[in-house]
């Protein structure tokens, strides 16, 4: 009797170890799924700032799309410099929203559209985009319309741009005679981008060559595609009890243009 109830709890002890190993098994596996998406395939990203209103907004969490040009070093976690350039790659369109590191230190994430192509001369006149002497082409479009806490309406003028290569997206105007809505021409060297933010005029971007600059085809982390989830501004992701009110649910899967 004695015999037979070891017995059992020793099938028990190796049930439970049994059980224990699986789970850790079924999470190393779940990891590296995790691991192997989040490097080759797609890497989530939210929006922290207002720079690229009224495109994207603070709160939208999104999928960028790793393959879209190849990879580089900062396409493996922690940037580990395992090799030099970009492997498989392919080149960027005009008006693509990418995931970038900044130059400055390529360290840290953001996020802007891509105007200029290697070769290209940009310059902005009085808020007019110029790509290689010739204005791109907008019209005005409604305004953007945001309210905050105190229930306080703003309204800022929006445009449609529309790039030589057919590529259309709307960038707001905060103010008339911005800081930056009147620039000298920038030649933007091979092997490299321009990047500028929809809200032009609260946008550090590649035209403060000191902050952003151009921007190293090899700094380029993915492509904006789809916007996953999104929450208001003054919310928290965590604060699920909140959700049914504070997310924005018509932004959920929009694509990004």
């Amino acid at each position: 009797m004695g015999e037979q109830m070891f017995m059992s709890e020793r099938k028990a002890k190796r049930a439970k170890e049994g059980s224990l190993g699986e789970t850790v098994r079924i999470i190393i596996h779940a990891l590296i799924l995790a691991l192997v998406v989040r490097t080759f395939l797609y890497q989530p990203f939210n929006i922290p700032s207002g720079s690229m209103k009224s495109t994207l907004l603070i709160g939208d969490y999104l999928f960028v799309s790793k393959f879209s040009y190849g990879y580089s070093r900062y396409s493996i976690p922690f940037g580990l410099p395992l090799f030099e350039g970009r492997i498989w790659s392919d080149e960027p369109e005009r008006g693509d929203v990418i995931v970038f590191k900044l130059p400055r230190d390529n360290q840290t994430d953001y996020i802007k559209r891509l105007v200029g192509l290697p070769g290209d001369r940009i310059q902005v006149l009085d808020g007019i985009l110029y790509i290689n002497g010739n204005p791109v082409p907008r019209e005005r479009v409604s305004d953007y319309v945001s309210t905050d806490q105190s229930g306080h309406v703003t309204r800022v003028p929006r445009y449609r741009e529309t790039l030589p290569n057919g590529v259309s997206y709307t960038v707001l105007d905060l103010v008339q005679d911005g800081f930056s809505d009147n620039t000298p021409v920038y030649e933007v060297p091979r092997g490299h981008y321009f990047m500028m933010g929809d809200n032009r005029d609260n946008s550090t971007d590649s035209r403060v060559l000191s902050q952003v600059g151009y921007v190293p085809y090899e700094n380029l982390i993915g492509r904006a595609d789809l916007i996953f989830f999104s929450i208001e501004e003054d919310a928290r992701f965590w604060q699920f009890w909140k959700w049914p009110w504070s997310i924005r649910w018509e932004r959920l899967f929009e694509k990004v243009d």
